[in-house]
């Protein structure tokens, strides 16, 4: 695996490398310890039950693997978002729900890492980077998924408290979440006027409304979330007071882009793997599959399609650790996404595709490898949306070619 990536910048910035550290090869090693030991053993299990395992947060909790990117002053690791991305690489080789459980903890506290008050990080963050609590980040509605300018949960003010209405689909890890950060607007006909609080799962008016029956990724809950007049403390609004505006939500999806193109990539890795090994030992037309060109060339294709994958994942990620990250950086985010996640649904079918019928057989983890990948080119922005941010970024010449 390579450990260093060059990258010009086209305005001419110089260039921008990164290397693993030692801080980085470790929480690698830890994560790959626990793919082998808990996750491998226990994937398909998980698959077919789909019951959330707490054995995999258990363990992910005893290995300090939750609070990866949150800081240390409130018991993360403060090791970045390619430490992330590296971890759930190594998980999502054999289950990509769990690859969603590490960057759940992320997901659910960036916006408070990003935006919030010293306190608010130390009450709110803490407990989530120790692994005592479970989060959610409830942004996606029954009628605004990519159009987030059109949410239509508010936010009411009453003396000292905000009144939170609405309702959240799709909410990975909703259904098992203690503490929830909500997105809701003051003004539903003014986009500028969206905010986010901290919700408990106990605070009264809230209710999982219904659990998802999903193709994939059957580990990690969704559900739909019903929120009734929840009364939210002003200390839960987000920041030292309202105007958060598009820039909380986007921050928070655009810092882990290049993370979910991370499962992606250990995904398709996993694939790859268990190809392989199936084609040495499958004997076809007198020797091993792997005697045979038209396998040999998917291999070589699966392979150079990773290690393209891989290379946009790491930079992306070494990019939002950088002092500068921001907009700015939005559309080599969207290629690491876009890129990594197909990427996995082609590796995924022509695996798959390597075993014949026996590959569509639930013996085998490729029909889940298949079905998981699905989901990674709809969440956390669509591979479109993510067209949609490089296309702007051309036009707008933020990305110049020639």
């Amino acid at each position: 695996m390579p450990t260093t990536v060059g990258h010009t910048d086209r305005e001419g910035s110089g260039n921008m490398q990164f290397t693993l550290s030692e801080e980085h090869r470790l929480i690698q090693q830890s994560a790959r310890r626990v793919a082998r030991e808990v996750i491998a053993p226990r994937a398909a299990e998980v698959d077919a039950t789909g019951e959330y395992p707490e054995d995999y947060f258990q363990a992910f909790r005893e290995a300090d693997l939750l609070g990866i990117t949150l800081p240390q002053e409130v018991g993360g690791a403060d090791a970045g978002t390619l430490a992330l991305a590296l971890a759930v690489e190594e998980v999502a080789k054999y289950d990509c729900s769990a690859g969603l459980m590490l960057l759940l903890s992320s997901l659910s506290t960036h916006t408070i890492k990003f935006f919030g008050t010293q306190a608010q990080r130390e009450e709110f963050i803490g407990p989530i980077a120790r692994g005592e609590r479970k989060g959610a980040f409830c942004l996606t509605e029954p009628d605004a998924g990519s159009d987030v300018a059109n949410l239509q949960s508010r936010a009411v003010r009453d003396g000292d408290d905000y009144l939170i209405s609405g309702q959240k689909c799709y909410i990975s890890a909703g259904p098992i979440a203690d503490q929830m950060v909500v997105f809701a607007k003051t003004d539903l006909n003014e986009p500028r006027s969206l905010n986010a609080f901290i919700v408990d799962a106990t605070m009264p008016g809230f209710e999982v409304t219904s659990i998802d029956r999903k193709m994939g990724v059957r580990g990690v809950p969704t559900g739909v979330l019903t929120f009734d007049n929840v009364r939210v403390p002003k200390s839960r609004l987000i920041g030292e007071a309202e105007g958060l505006g598009m820039r909380g939500p986007l921050t928070t999806l655009n810092s882990l882009r290049p993370v979910v193109g991370a499962r992606g990539v250990g995904l398709a890795e996993g694939a790859l793997a268990y190809a392989l090994d199936f084609a040495r030992e499958r004997r076809a037309f007198g020797g091993p599959l792997t005697d045979l060109q038209a396998i040999q060339m998917k291999f070589a294709e699966m392979a150079i399609d990773i290690e393209a994958a891989r290379l946009l994942v790491y930079q992306g990620a070494w990019m939002v650790d950088q002092p500068d990250f921001g907009p700015s950086k939005a559309h080599y985010l969207s290629m690491a996404k876009a890129f990594a996640t197909e990427m996995a649904n082609r590796v995924a079918s022509e695996a798959l595709q390597v075993l014949g019928g026996q590959g569509y057989m639930m013996d085998h983890p490729l029909e889940r490898h298949y079905r998981d990948a699905r989901q990674l080119m709809i969440v956390e922005g669509t591979s479109e949306i993510q067209r949609v941010v490089i296309a702007r970024s051309l036009i707008d010449r933020q990305l110049v070619y020639g």
